[in-house]
């Protein structure tokens, strides 16, 4: 139990309102509404005063952070590489602007994934003759959705982006977190953890769905036309469940990246600092490729295939590399 519950807890106890407790201990209201909503800590002072009031030891107050505290004492050489610390209102204020701009984000992705939907529709309706359009035709405007989505998504991307680079320390610096900020992230986490699993099983279950009706179409029928669809259909249960891994991908990562955990270890990230000039020219060979292979073979409808071959890659490539740098560190 963190400070914000014991605190509401031995309020209630005593059947005092958050003024009446408010007024004893000479705050406001608004003050004693912070401390349970996790919104801030109050003062040492201020604890010792709680404690005189509700008859508790101050030990019981603050008994979550005992443990923090001793860590932090004993680990005196990570402390001085430390040249940030977090309070409670910079951690919730992070915590919100990542929830506030997950969705967009998850939103962008998707449109990056069916954005090739409509041209390979449209190719296969041409080729198939179902509409009286041509193949330039059906390829013109297919390429101009394409395009268009793709314009969309990246608008969407660099504007929350810019929004989240306020942060971007907490993914390269190693920090420490201030009294009761530890305690109030991992009572979010915990809470958050149940939807994220749901969110990443349904995931992995619309990929496995979206296969379903292309081997149908392949098994039931030799029209060539349903195989199309199919195939569109396939890139919409992909997109569906990319925003669902996305979206609670986002959340979950900002509450390790406050606790340092996983990928955001200080061990880890000292490897992702000797990695930065990694993505940057990856992508940038991954773009001169998408082009050559697009302009050389005029095969704007199938080219795209390039980038989630280069997603895959990429995230092999840098955890391979990763992992060397990590292994050389520690010999």
């Amino acid at each position: 139990m963190i400070l914000s519950e014991k605190i509401t807890n031995l309020r209630k106890q005593n059947g005092w309102s958050q003024e009446e407790l408010a007024e004893k201990l000479g705050i406001s209201r608004q003050s004693v509404s912070k401390w349970e909503s996790t919104a801030s800590i109050p003062d040492l002072d201020k604890i010792i005063k709680m404690s005189e009031i509700f008859g508790v030891s101050t030990d019981y107050l603050l008994k979550d952070e005992l443990e923090e505290i001793a860590w932090s004492e004993a680990s005196d050489a990570v402390e001085k590489e430390m040249s940030h610390s977090i309070s409670i209102e910079e951690a919730n204020a992070y915590l919100h602007t990542v929830q506030e701009r997950s969705r967009p984000v998850a939103l962008a992705v998707f449109l990056l994934v069916c954005s090739p939907i409509c041209l390979i529709v449209l190719a296969g309706i041409a080729e198939y003759g179902k509409l009286n359009i041509t193949d330039d035709q059906a390829g013109g405007m297919g390429t101009a959705l394409l395009l268009i989505l793709i314009a969309i998504s990246v608008t969407i991307l660099i504007f929350n982006g810019g929004k989240l680079s306020d942060y971007e320390y907490l993914e390269r610096e190693t920090f420490i977190l201030e009294y009761g900020v530890q305690g109030v992230v991992e009572m979010k986490k915990k809470n958050f953890t149940p939807v994220f699993r749901r969110c990443i099983a349904s995931g992995v279950s619309l990929f496995i769905l979206g296969v379903v009706p292309l081997f149908l179409s392949i098994a039931l029928t030799s029209n060539e036309l349903i195989f199309v669809y199919c195939v569109g259909i396939l890139l919409f249960f992909v997109a569906c469940g990319v925003f669902l891994c996305t979206w609670s991908g986002m959340i979950q990562a900002s509450y390790n990246k406050l606790l340092q955990l996983d990928d955001y270890s200080p061990k880890n990230k000292a490897a992702n600092k000797r990695l930065s000039f990694f993505p940057g020219i990856y992508w940038l060979l991954v773009t001169a490729l998408y082009l050559g292979i697009s302009f050389s073979q005029n095969n704007w409808g199938s080219s795209w295939i390039v980038w989630p071959v280069a997603g895959v890659l990429y995230a092999a490539l840098y955890n391979l590399l990763k992992a060397v740098i990590t292994a050389k560190d520690a010999q």
